[in-house]
């Protein structure tokens, strides 16, 4: 795909998607990074109604680890894993309150750094937090960077490399959302929504479908 239609694919996403932000429930950066922590395998639906149960009990470093283990656990078991996470949440509370007076660091190492916390998600932290223009490369992006042509790699690690490289500057901070959310709604994994997609002309796709017209 090349520059001229890069651009006017991202034109037409940000045309088409009038708000492009996470479908997280979250109100401070914490609340964010706990939300992002669980959603992995896990769908932001689910991870919802988890935070919703827990952050009315405790929604700050200090008060998720006064509610211990077992109450974290409590909260959070509908998440697939929670066990393991739940672990590295408490981990993660001890060590920002040991080392970032109980808030959320805004480098990518001191991300990485804390316990569930990998690339992809100290890319979500630091886009949707702190106003970063990072690309964190989940299933859906993936996807529809490879599907398109837009930015095909093997892994995440070189789409997010090539996607760092090829979308345009204006489109940086929101090129995250606005692919998630294509691939989430339109550019689906069994049968994409081809009939329904704004960029369907631009797509370099080879087995185009007829659903959603």
């Amino acid at each position: 795909m090349n520059a001229e239609k890069r651009y006017a694919l991202f034109s037409r996403l940000a045309e088409h998607i009038e708000s492009p932000r996470s479908e997280l429930n979250y109100s401070s950066e914490f609340e964010l990074l706990v939300a992002v922590i669980l959603s992995a395998q896990a769908t932001d639906k689910g991870v919802n109604k988890a935070t919703g149960k827990l952050y009315p009990v405790a929604n700050t470093p200090r008060a998720i680890r006064d509610l211990g283990l077992d109450g974290l656990k409590s909260c959070i078991r509908t998440i697939g894993l929670y066990n393991a996470k739940a672990e590295n949440i408490i981990k993660t509370c001890n060590l920002l309150l040991e080392r970032h007076d109980g808030q959320v660091p805004r480098t990518r190492p001191e991300l990485e750094a804390l316990p569930g916390v990998g690339r992809k998600t100290a890319n979500v932290v630091l886009n949707t937090a702190f106003g970063e223009p990072t690309i964190a490369v989940d299933t859906h992006i993936f996807r529809v960077s490879n599907r398109t042509k837009l930015a095909p790699g093997p892994n995440v690690l070189k789409v997010e490399q090539k996607l760092e490289k090829v979308v345009p500057r204006e489109f940086k901070l929101d090129a995250h959302h606005l692919l998630i959310l294509h691939g989430r709604y339109t550019c689906i994994a069994r049968k994409p929504r081809c009939g329904a997609c704004v960029i369907e002309d631009l797509c370099e796709y080879r087995d185009k479908t007829s659903e959603g017209s």
